[in-house]
């Protein structure tokens, strides 16, 4: 159809044009190279037949030749243009498609710089361009901020050693461990920076550095840390309190006996009569002394041993998540990577969270000293319900494992296979794991080592979340 009527409109242009001279083929061109901009090889090969057939219908030739001859001619000529036209809307296409794309990308790339925080400076360090995000880290519009050194953003900050290290992208290392950035009220905060460089056409260079805040990262070790302390606290009186009781259990023994013996030096000495009363007293005085030694040492125990507890409702998997910065600077300073398979559904349990979180670690680290020497250490904690009144918590490692007849031992008080150590862990962790209603037990883990398992009281009557 739109070769029909380009056609027509070329015989109806050619009409009006009668009245200046003759033309042939001349205004049919027009006819087939709007049908090639609008349509298809099949709608231009039919303008070009329609406009031959026009033309050697309206216009008498001199012989066949010369009809043939021009109808083939305009018929080459026209394709020739028509396949231009074809190649400048490929090319329109082609255009528009990147145009598209490329308004895609840009789209992508304001998003991610809105989002992420990045300055642009010059070759002299100075500030062209600040991201929203940027903006809002520093506490600076873009325009105060547009011509200023970075250096007064970041303490310490040299584009010059950036330029002359040669490289072209990279983390930025301060000597501290991290940037300090300013703020216009004189606050500070930690930042790690990340730069790229570039050169433009024109020979001009660009640096481009991606800022981190670390703030929250520093806020979470530090209570990563304070945590740590507060576990290694809980421990230390734990120890003593266990160190007490087996120091009051092995003195007491001693101590009785050597009453027992002062007790019948005074049956002998009373028979001396008067000559024993000196020595008498001076006995007297020294069973008394012993018996308040005795005394001391319980009331040590007293004070010491772990009280009686009480016990929350808490989240198993909370407790263990909690420690997971501990437990990964437990592992890294092994090369030991810690894994968690606690199950978060069903997990409300009956827990005192300090000392539970305190056994835990103990049990961990234990486990990651076991398999420091292993090629491929593995260390994995597993929580998972086991009935509708208990929940099951194990650390499992692939390392050596646990002798038969060791396996009692091990509990005892005072008893280690460390250099060093003094026997205290695993005797504190089965009081406290007995605290909690439940008993430890060691048996050969799944990994091919030793698998420390207890339980821990369900709270059925609490929704869990």
């Amino acid at each position: 159809m739109l070769a029909i009527i380009a056609v027509g409109g070329a015989v109806g242009f050619r009409s009006l044009l009668e009245g200046l001279g003759q033309f042939y083929y001349l205004p049919m061109v027009p006819a087939v190279l709007i049908t090639a901009m609008l349509a298809r090889r099949i709608a231009t090969g039919l303008a070009i037949v329609l406009s031959i057939a026009v033309n050697l219908t309206l216009v008498p030739r001199e012989s066949l030749t010369d009809a043939l001859t021009n109808a083939l001619l305009f018929a080459a000529v026209s394709w020739i243009l028509a396949e231009v036209c074809w190649a400048m809307r490929a090319m329109q296409d082609r255009t528009r498609d990147l145009s598209r794309q490329l308004a895609a990308k840009d789209v992508m790339l304001n998003t991610a710089l809105a989002s992420v925080p990045v300055v642009t400076l010059n070759a002299e360090g100075e500030v062209r361009h600040l991201s929203p995000a940027a903006s809002t880290l520093f506490g600076l519009n873009e325009a105060a901020a547009v011509g200023r050194p970075f250096s007064e953003l970041a303490s310490g900050f040299d584009v010059a050693a950036i330029l002359g290290s040669g490289a072209t992208g990279g983390a930025l290392e301060a000597r501290d461990g991290h940037w300090t950035g300013l703020r216009p009220d004189g606050a500070t905060f930690p930042l790690s920076i990340q730069f790229g460089v570039a050169s433009d056409p024109i020979g001009d260079t660009h640096v481009a550095l991606c800022l981190t805040d670390l703030s929250r990262w520093h806020a979470a070790d530090a209570q990563a840390r304070e945590l740590h302390a507060q576990l290694n606290k809980v421990w230390r009186l734990n120890s003593l309190g266990e160190m007490a009781a087996t120091l009051a259990h092995e003195l007491n023994q001693p101590l009785s006996a050597a009453a027992t013996y002062l007790h019948a030096s005074q049956v002998d000495m009373e028979k001396a009569g008067a000559l024993g009363g000196s020595a008498l007293r001076t006995v007297e005085l020294a069973k008394g002394q012993l018996l308040r030694a005795g005394k001391i040492i319980r009331r040590m125990r007293e004070l010491l041993s772990p009280e009686a507890r009480r016990l929350d409702s808490e989240r198993a998997s909370s407790m263990v998540e909690d420690l997971g910065p501990i437990l990964t600077m437990i592992g890294s300073s092994k090369g030991v990577a810690i894994r968690m398979e606690v199950e978060a559904g069903n997990d409300r349990v009956r827990a005192e969270r300090i000392q539970f979180q305190q056994a835990m670690v103990n049990l961990v680290r234990n486990a990651v000293e076991a398999v420091g020497e292993h090629a491929a250490p593995e260390v994995v904690v597993v929580g998972r319900p086991t009935s509708d009144t208990h929940y099951r918590i194990s650390v499992e490692d692939n390392g050596p494992g646990i002798a038969e007849d060791q396996i009692e031992r091990i509990f005892q008080p005072l008893t280690t296979t460390k250099t060093g150590g003094m026997g205290l862990g695993l005797s504190v962790t089965r009081t406290i794991v007995e605290s909690h209603g439940g008993r430890l037990q060691v048996s050969r883990s799944a990994l091919g080592g030793a698998a420390f398992s207890f339980t821990l009281n369900r709270e059925s009557s609490v929704e869990n979340a």
